[in-house]
């Protein structure tokens, strides 16, 4: 059975998540949205999938090359912009092939995540922050292999390392090769992605931290998407570049603590221990 997936354009209020992907390919509790899809549609009969993507169609393709890692055969398609479902179909539908999935699941708008069109993704970063959220729960499948429940909503991946004295307040979400420092709050409500670093005394709530990002010591962050240096304030939908990266910055080889645990990264020492405590929070 065949099945269309059209990927979501580049809208100018999402500006600070499409920095460096497209939509299809940001992170979301270690997958990406393209990926969740792709796994939908085989549970429902696809083996085709025809991916539909405007915005940056060769990241779209380095992710789901041919499809064999889901037992598909998938091709992507660079669209000069979003085409509408009723316009996809007339582009890719054979009149009289009966070999495709029944409507309306025969072409899919990823605007959302499976079985939840009732949070739509793109229409505000506070709908992101929501949507991701909603999903949080149902985002620890059975074939996510190391993910583990460690308390009641709280989840963590492989290879993460937690400071015995670090607080995780459900619901919460630690992704794989993660790093929580000694004394650092996590929760509620917080995801971190893979491959984070989060230092001593460091406070995440009502937060997204975005994959590869360091988080400095007593660094708070509160109601916002954090990625690399970009700080996204989703209450009241306002922006900014972090200037310190001993605040918030992208991973680099500049930390020796991150040399510890992420080998074999050859670092420059810090040089000077910061001991006081800053708070930084994004305001209207």
């Amino acid at each position: 059975m065949k099945a269309l997936l059209i990927c979501p354009a580049k809208p100018d209020h999402l500006a600070a998540l499409t920095e460096t992907v497209p939509l299809a390919t940001a992170p979301i509790l270690g997958k990406t949205l393209l990926e969740y899809w792709l796994e939908q549609l085989v549970i429902r009969g696809a083996r085709e999938i025809f991916v539909l993507a405007s915005d940056r169609p060769e990241q779209v393709l380095a992710l789901a090359a041919d499809g064999a890692r889901w037992g598909l055969q998938v091709s992507v398609h660079p669209e000069v912009h979003e085409l509408t479902p009723a316009e996809a179909r007339t582009k890719y539908r054979e009149v009289g092939d009966a070999r495709w999935l029944p409507a309306p699941h025969d072409t899919v708008f990823m605007d959302h995540l499976p079985a939840q069109p009732e949070f739509p993704l793109f229409t505000s970063y506070a709908a992101w922050f929501a949507a991701v959220m909603n999903w949080l729960p149902r985002a620890a499948t059975p074939d996510r292999i190391g993910v583990r429940e460690i308390k009641p909503g709280v989840w963590t991946g492989r290879h993460s390392r937690i400071a015995p004295d670090a607080e995780l307040h459900a619901p919460c979400w630690l992704g794989e090769h993660v790093f929580i420092g000694s004394g650092a709050s996590i929760g509620p409500r917080a995801v971190v992605e893979d491959r984070t670093f989060i230092e001593a005394g460091a406070k995440v709530t009502e937060s997204i931290i975005g994959p590869e990002t360091f988080v400095g010591e007593f660094t708070e962050i509160q109601d916002s998407l954090a990625w690399g240096d970009t700080l996204i304030n989703w209450k009241f939908d306002s922006c900014l570049k972090v200037p310190d990266s001993f605040l918030l910055s992208p991973l680099k080889p500049r930390h020796s603590s991150l040399a510890r645990f992420f080998q074999p990264l050859a670092v420059e020492p810090r040089p000077l221990q910061r001991l006081w405590k800053f708070s930084f929070k994004t305001e209207p």
